[in-house]
């Protein structure tokens, strides 16, 4: 159902524009703001209007809490504890391999109850906004606000979106990670010695003017990779899938289809796996630097 949408998309823009980059772009940007909200703050302007993105975030968020807590309710009623039905074994299979696989080996024993939650939330939340990102569901929100007239839906009828593939949203997954390892660092060891460790002791005097700008920057660098590497990927995923279906309107002939549907096919498929890896590399690589922060001495 994505792959027609997207065709469809891809062939109305293009009968009537030969610019098939700017049909890529507007798929996968923002887009226009549903609700505009501007908050004037002295000469600026915060912009905090409700865009298809966001809406994204909304229903990714009302999924994950929903599955969550069905999933909590059917344990609670389970008389042995152990989980039944193939969605609720899913479930639990992602809690128990997400605590023993990444935070009990990074983290420890010691904080694994405190850092759960954040890291098993990092995991669902990306996974689910990676995978629905390969749906038409803003598509299918939009057509069913202009059908109903609700004002400002009917924009978000034109590009579907993946929340994670908005720089926005990558860049606040990665704050989080980012005040997570400050935090873990001033539990485990204080705030003032958890700054102390960020160079290690004992060395030459003159070392620590070279080591600590280079450590300090680490610090930033640290969420800034994790902001880019997640929204670059999904990005570069949807502007492929677009760009090898659009041969067939950029050579005017059906008999492009016959390469572009396989290898849109194929793509598709390969961005199911990607789903899965770029939550986990995200997953793995926050509960890897909070550890960093508890476990110094490693």
């Amino acid at each position: 159902m994505a792959a027609e949408h997207l065709a469809q998309q891809v062939g109305e823009h293009a009968a009537s524009d030969d610019n098939i980059g700017e049909v890529i772009i507007h798929h996968v940007s923002n887009g226009d703001a549903i609700v505009p909200i501007h908050i004037p703050i002295g000469s600026h302007t915060l912009d905090l209007s409700i865009t298809k993105a966001v809406v994204m975030l909304w229903v990714v968020a009302v999924i994950v809490i929903l599955m969550f807590t069905w999933l909590a309710h059917r344990l609670r009623k389970a008389e042995d504890g152990a989980p039944k039905g193939t969605i609720t074994t899913m479930l639990e299979f992602f809690v128990s391999a997400i605590r023993e696989q990444i935070v009990l080996p990074f983290i420890g024993p010691k904080y694994a109850s405190r850092f759960l939650p954040l890291i098993l939330t990092f995991f669902m939340f990306i996974l689910m906004s990676n995978l629905l990102g390969l749906t038409p569901i803003i598509d299918l929100v939009g057509h069913l606000g202009a059908a109903l007239h609700v004002p400002g839906l009917e924009k978000l009828a034109h590009g579907s979106s993946t929340a994670t593939g908005n720089f926005n949203v990558t860049a606040g997954l990665a704050l989080i990670t980012f005040f997570s390892i400050i935090y873990a660092g001033s539990v485990a060891h204080g705030a003032i010695q958890h700054w102390k460790n960020i160079v290690p002791h004992g060395l030459n005097p003159f070392i620590y003017v070279i080591l600590i700008p280079i450590e300090i920057i680490g610090m930033f660098v640290k969420p800034f990779a994790l902001t880019m590497r997640r929204a670059a990927n999904m990005t570069a995923g949807h502007a492929a899938i677009l760009a090898i279906m659009s041969f067939i309107f950029v050579f005017h002939t059906w008999m492009m289809g016959l390469v572009s549907v396989p290898l849109m096919t194929g793509l598709m498929l390969l961005e199911i796996i990607v789903c899965f890896v770029q939550a986990y590399v995200f997953t793995l690589l926050s509960a890897l630097f909070i550890g960093m922060a508890i476990h110094v001495h490693h």
